[in-house]
């Protein structure tokens, strides 16, 4: 090269931004801004359209990032958000974290945050508000409707307008805005927030105050006060304590030193029934709105109730699993309700757990959560029991007079039964019910019977997609599986052997509500609660106000196991018990000793003594005879103890990949692959492929791989480097798959 010529410049790298969309691919894709604008870290969270695909269809994606273009040509992309992020920074954060935490595609978790509406491109707009004004004539209204929906706005101020419709109706809402008596007006953030921090002062400055009524026992004060001892750092507070103990009252009081404080409270709860009675206790406790936040809302309604907690309108928010992905500007406290619970697992697309995101979540923000259950997951307990929680205990019913439920075991061995109940039960229902009790039978299987067989060949039916039975529907006319969904109508002959006896076997609720409803409906109302009559808005609190504070029958499933205060329930029988006494699952003992504890808790919480039935053919079962002599704790720390000696969690930490295909070689052969990836990481072990608990299901052939390893550092180290190769395998497009880590469990 001549001394005289200079070497080439280099060409600067171009600064794009970083998107994800909702697909399952690993990694982020690069995108500039299409109005030639330079790209900023303010431009962090917000929403883009985006080309995308060999079509050149448009998406909807998110900035995660910005950075240098790992790629010669950027197409452009369009800003959807000009102002504040959707996403705003510690959301993102936590979601970036959950991304790695799961091993999921980035786009794929982001984009379950967001409500419909948001993931396809709405625009982040809140609702107008309902106001009263000052020019109408209250006098001129007929009707208590009327009047109640003005002293509700005169109590709350302000209401958004999906909100006031849905309390009040579109009619009565419509005529008071055509009488001049309320207004819509655009929401103001600022005077929002003044009325919401004047509401949650209100229970400190008024001793007339609805939170002031009930004293705190000694337990439930040395609680609160060990909690909000220190609001602005992260402490995790495991709070047992047994039912009827009020648990619920140290949250409220929590919830309103964070009012107080101008922060928000999020209370998770493991069902959308209890979603309406948690909501009506906690507006009348603190005297301030409470939304919800859960799937039974519509598309609109759920986005409103999310806009409204980005912006720090909603200051107490009450929802189920998917309400953890809450925007929060100004959180200041986090609660789980019933932690235990399987229910805040997600079981499809990404497999989190929202309690553990939300563990996450308080210490990323520095706050205090509180998990409450009378039966502490295993988990849980060990982190207690190690120093990562706090543990704080209720033992005692905060009702004057509840005591603790009598549990007794009922022999079934060589006892005549009747619709699957010894005589010994159906006295003590009777004795109950005249004395104008309410007495549970609470069984876990929904339908008439588990299975429909032939008497005379020994044929069953047997969903054509699964490898399971068919649940007996509508008293034996129509069969459903419960695992994909399919039905059909009941043959009236035997299809193998063309013989008529066709006989139901075994119990569900449609059953037992059948011969009870038969037995006892001289001495109280029958009502049965399970998923198929309550499926209506609000069914399972219409069901339950049908039987009121009198004499009454309830026949339910797990969904009145937990949460309910049924003061005049004074008896629970355990149908069933035995079915989950041999499970091979690791966590079947925890999840009986739960299930067990958590119904009996329903019964003697007032001044009336609870009785607990267990009917068994196996008296003298270990599991049984610890309830019997001891409380939880003593239970769960035998299984505790077991899991250590077994190596199971939460001494180890698992993972599950799970994959289905029509073809059994296919399945095998992907699983067979991934398997062999993870040769070079030692202190992983992998079992498998195996079949799957149930092999075959919705008409795909399943298999397994289990992964486990001592350390969650290591089996995260393999993970990480294994998963993301495996999107682009051409195997994997063969086959559905999925990877779960920390199964709930092996199915």
């Amino acid at each position: 090269m001549p001394a005289t010529e200079l070497p080439p410049a280099e060409t600067p790298v171009e600064t794009v931004w970083k998107i994800v969309v909702n697909v399952p691919l690993w990694g982020q894709f690069d995108y500039r801004p299409a109005d030639g604008t330079s790209v900023s870290p303010a431009d962090i969270g917000k929403r883009v359209r985006v080309p995308f695909g060999r079509g050149g269809h448009e998406r909807i994606g998110l900035i995660t990032a910005i950075g240098p273009a790992g790629v010669e040509q950027v197409l452009p992309a369009t800003l959807l958000d000009t102002e504040a992020p959707l996403l705003p920074g510690e959301l993102l954060e936590s979601l970036v974290w959950l991304h790695r935490y799961t091993v999921s595609p980035l786009g794929e978790t982001v984009w379950q945050a967001l409500p419909k509406p948001m993931r396809d491109g709405d625009p982040a707009t809140l609702e107008p508000v309902a106001m009263l004004t000052t020019t109408g004539d209250p006098a001129t209204l007929r009707g208590g409707k009327y009047k109640s929906a003005l002293e509700s706005l005169l109590t709350q101020g302000v209401l958004p307008e999906s909100e006031a419709r849905e309390r009040h109706t579109g009619a009565v809402v419509n005529e008071l805005l055509r009488r001049d008596l309320v207004r819509l007006e655009p929401v103001s953030i600022s005077e929002r927030l003044a009325l919401a921090d004047a509401a949650g002062r209100r229970w400190r400055d008024e001793p007339e105050h609805p939170l002031h009524r009930l004293q705190l026992t000694q337990q439930q004060h040395d609680a609160v006060h060990a909690i909000a001892a220190d609001p602005d750092a992260y402490h995790g507070w495991l709070l047992e304590g047994v039912t009827g103990s009020g648990k619920t009252e140290v949250y409220l009081r929590l919830i309103a030193q964070t009012l107080a404080a101008g922060r928000q409270a999020l209370i998770l709860v493991p069902e959308i029934g209890l979603t309406p009675q948690t909501l009506q206790r906690f507006e009348q406790r603190l005297g301030v709105p409470v939304d919800a936040y859960h799937s039974g809302l519509s598309d609109k309604d759920r986005a409103q109730v999310w806009l409204r907690a980005r912006a720090g309108l909603a200051r107490v928010i009450v929802g189920t699993r998917s309400a953890a992905f809450l925007p929060l500007p100004n959180p200041g406290l986090f609660i789980v309700d019933e932690e235990h619970d399987g229910s805040f697992k997600q079981f499809d697309g990404i497999r989190y757990n929202a309690r553990d995101f939300l563990v996450q979540r308080g210490h990323r923000v520095g706050r205090p959560i509180v998990l409450g259950s009378a039966t502490p997951s295993l988990e849980s307990l060990h982190n207690a029991q190690s120093g990562r929680y706090g543990l704080l205990r209720l033992t005692e019913r905060a009702h004057g007079g509840a005591t603790h439920p009598q549990m007794h075991i009922v022999d079934m061995r060589g006892v005549p039964l009747e619709a699957g109940l010894s005589p010994v039960v159906l006295k003590a229902i009777q004795v109950h019910l005249e004395r104008g009790e309410q007495v549970l039978v609470f069984r876990n299987r929904r339908g008439y019977a588990p299975v429909l067989l032939c008497h005379d060949c020994g044929w069953s039916a047997q969903c054509q997609q699964c490898d399971a039975p068919m649940t007996v529907h509508r008293q034996g006319r129509r069969l459903q599986c419960h695992h994909c969904g399919a039905s059909c109508t009941a043959p009236p002959a035997c299809p193998d052997c063309g013989g008529l006896a066709l006989h139901p076997q075994g119990i569900g609720t449609e059953r037992l509500e059948e011969f009870l409803s038969e037995r006892f409906a001289d001495l109280a109302p029958v009502v049965r609660i399970d998923r198929g009559s309550t499926r209506t808005r609000d069914g399972l609190q219409q069901r339950l106000a049908s039987v009121g504070d009198g004499a009454g029958l309830l026949i339910g499933t797990q969904m009145l196991a937990k949460g309910h205060h049924l003061p005049n329930l004074t008896l629970v029988v355990v149908v069933g018990a035995d079915e989950g006494l041999f499970s091979t699952d690791f966590r079947a003992g925890e999840r009986l000793a739960q299930q067990l504890i958590q119904v009996a808790g329903r019964a003697g919480r007032a001044d009336k003594p609870g009785v607990v039935l267990i009917q068994t053919h196996h008296p003298d079962h270990l599991l049984l005879q610890r309830l019997l002599a001891a409380d939880y704790d003593a239970v769960a720390q035998t299984e505790l103890d077991e899991r250590s000696k077994a190596s199971w969690p939460p001494f180890v930490a698992l993972a599950l990949i799970r994959a289905e295909g029509r073809h059994v070689a296919d399945v095998r052969e992907f699983l067979q692959s991934v398997a062999n990836a993870f040769g070079p990481y030692p202190n992983v072990m992998v079992m498998g492929p195996l079949p799957a608990p149930m092999p075959k299901r919705a008409g795909y052939l399943r298999e397994q791989l289990l992964l486990q390893a001592d350390s969650r550092a290591d089996l995260h180290f393999a993970l990480q480097r294994v998963i993301p190769t495996v999107y682009g395998a051409p195997l994997a497009r063969k086959v559905r798959w999925s990877l779960d880590v920390d199964p709930y469990d092996l199915y």
